[in-house]
């Protein structure tokens, strides 16, 4: 399928890029356009992941009032990504197809991204809701509540990945070091809807760099094992007497 620019009449609404290192990522909604003109469009050749949703009415008839819509995803190689899309269209109840582009930069994000994901894909569907010729009362903007309803939600998949994270950290000290003690951490249950929306989103700020903390501390232990290997491996070479040969236990090792 060949690809092509999307005209600034064709109904398309751009987020501005997120950046996060190295990493972009950027917003596609359209009401009208299809999946495909979206993520076959050539300014998001270049992307590394061209993850999609989309929410159109149904051509099923349905038995009460409440209207029927076609849903689906595509997460192009970014698992879960779609499916954050989708929630995203339903949340804000809209119908057509959204598109986010992420250049990938070399770096793992961890669950941060779906967080970028997110925020940019809002940004974008709200560009045209507040743009759109549509009656205002039609139009509903993600409020206050709504907000506050996804950061709880965002906040308390943080807690997990920090549980997660802190295990595993723990683990790795523990061979590192040599101790025995298996202890597992507690999740701490907060009670994030009580909180006001400005403490959400800079909780969610402490949270994101206490993730960022763990993993460098997990980079650093891993990096300390790696400079023990050739260490150890030399320490055997050296304890073989010069011209024997290595017996089949110690020539198998080498291999493996």
């Amino acid at each position: 399928m060949s690809k092509r620019a999307l005209s600034p009449a064709s109904d398309v609404y751009t987020s501005s890029s997120i950046d996060d290192r190295s990493s972009r990522f950027i917003a596609y909604f359209s009401s009208q356009l299809s999946v495909q003109d979206l993520q076959n469009d050539r300014d998001l050749a270049t992307a590394t992941h061209r993850i999609v949703a989309w929410r159109k009415p149904s051509v099923q008839r349905s038995l009460s009032t409440q209207p029927i819509y076609d849903t689906g995803h595509d997460d192009d190689g970014e698992k879960y990504g779609g499916k954050t899309l989708e929630k995203v269209l339903v949340a804000a109840n809209v119908t057509g197809a959204i598109v986010v582009a992420r250049w990938y930069g070399g770096v793992l994000l961890g669950p941060v991204r779906f967080d970028h994901i997110r925020n940019c894909a809002i940004e974008a569907i709200n560009k045209w809701k507040m743009r759109s010729a549509r009656p205002a009362k039609q139009i509903k903007v993600l409020d206050d509540s709504q907000q506050r309803e996804s950061l709880t939600a965002v906040l308390e998949e943080r807690d997990q990945s920090i549980s997660v994270l802190r295990d595993l950290l723990a683990q790795k000290k523990r061979t590192a070091s040599g101790s025995q003690n298996d202890g597992k951490s507690n999740v701490k249950q907060s009670d994030y809807g009580r909180l006001p929306l400005a403490a959400l989103q800079k909780l969610e700020h402490v949270r994101d760099a206490t993730i960022g903390w763990i993993l460098k501390e997990i980079e650093k232990i891993e990096r300390a094992e790696a400079v023990k290997e050739p260490d150890s491996l030399t320490v055997k070479q050296a304890s073989i007497p010069e011209g024997a040969e290595p017996n089949a236990g110690t020539a198998s090792s080498a291999e493996t």
